[in-house]
């Protein structure tokens, strides 16, 4: 959308946000106001009700796996996927302008990004680690209660956003820390290529009907990125599979691969094709 028009992008998270990077970073050029979103559900309900445009969605991470909640989600809105993103994740050790290393003794943030910081407070003997909901909300929280002698880890945007110093950048301890997202509207697109597609679909419990329902991708070259399954409602041991694959639905090799799989499948969706991304 390269036009004067403001693109409203919902994620979910507080100001400064890594949901709220990876929207600002994937429309780059654009003019975007993010919206935040207390929850993943309201992310959703925004961009269905028309109250947002866009909304962006964290799907995976390459440390710590998928995000289920967001697949579930996927089947219960009407939404389309029309564009993926990679967010390199830096952590950052943020506190008040003015503080220094050896005045924190308490550090809070997400459970999840103390633990990918583990060696870097090992370095900082005798700071408690508290735990919190939010990476930038952390910050927000130092910040609100005057907390002098702590330090939040979060993003650089939540520096930014909140008029925090950095004391110290990419403390995390797996450079190799992205997280995938996807960004969400309420009509599919016709990507250019290369293209991924994600479908989500369910089979009868027979044996071997996974093995056929992904051979239909193998007989045609077509690659296989992921897939996963989530539980089927109502059916125990039954489950829907979650599945993207390298193609556009504008190319007649994937359009015979669907065609074939509901031939094997009880259900099945097209959540959309979209641009392949690079990490």
């Amino acid at each position: 959308m390269k036009d004067n028009r403001i693109l409203r992008v919902a994620f979910q998270g507080e100001r400064g946000a890594y949901s709220e990077a990876a929207a600002v970073e994937h429309f780059n050029g654009e003019n975007i106001e993010p919206v935040p979103c207390e929850t993943f559900d309201e992310v959703f309900a925004r961009v269905e009700d028309s109250d947002c445009d866009r909304g962006a969605v964290a799907i995976e991470n390459s440390l710590a796996g998928s995000i289920h909640r967001n697949y579930d989600l996927l089947l219960e809105h009407d939404l389309s996927i029309v564009d993926e993103h990679y967010l390199r994740i830096v952590h950052c050790l943020i506190a008040h302008p003015g503080a220094a290393l050896s005045d924190i003794c308490r550090v809070y943030s997400h459970p999840q990004a103390l633990a990918q910081c583990e060696s870097t407070l090992d370095w900082l003997p005798g700071v408690e680690r508290i735990t919190t909901y939010d990476t930038a909300g952390s910050v927000e929280l130092i910040k609100a209660e005057g907390f002098k002698d702590a330090a939040a880890i979060a993003s650089r945007r939540a520096a930014q956003v909140h008029d925090m110093e950095i004391l110290k950048e990419g403390i995390e301890d797996n450079p190799e820390n992205y997280t995938r997202f996807l960004i969400l509207a309420r009509e599919p697109i016709e990507p250019p290529l290369p293209a991924k597609t994600s479908i989500v679909f369910a089979t009868k419990n027979v044996p071997g009907v996974l093995f056929k329902s992904l051979s239909v991708f193998a007989l045609r070259d077509i690659d296989l990125a992921k897939i996963e399954s989530r539980p089927l409602k109502g059916k125990p041991w039954e489950y829907f599979f979650y599945l993207d694959f390298v193609g556009s639905m504008t190319e007649e090799r994937c359009r015979n691969a669907i065609n074939h799989l509901k031939e094997i499948a009880s259900y099945l969706r097209i959540l959309g094709s979209y641009p392949k991304a690079e990490t």
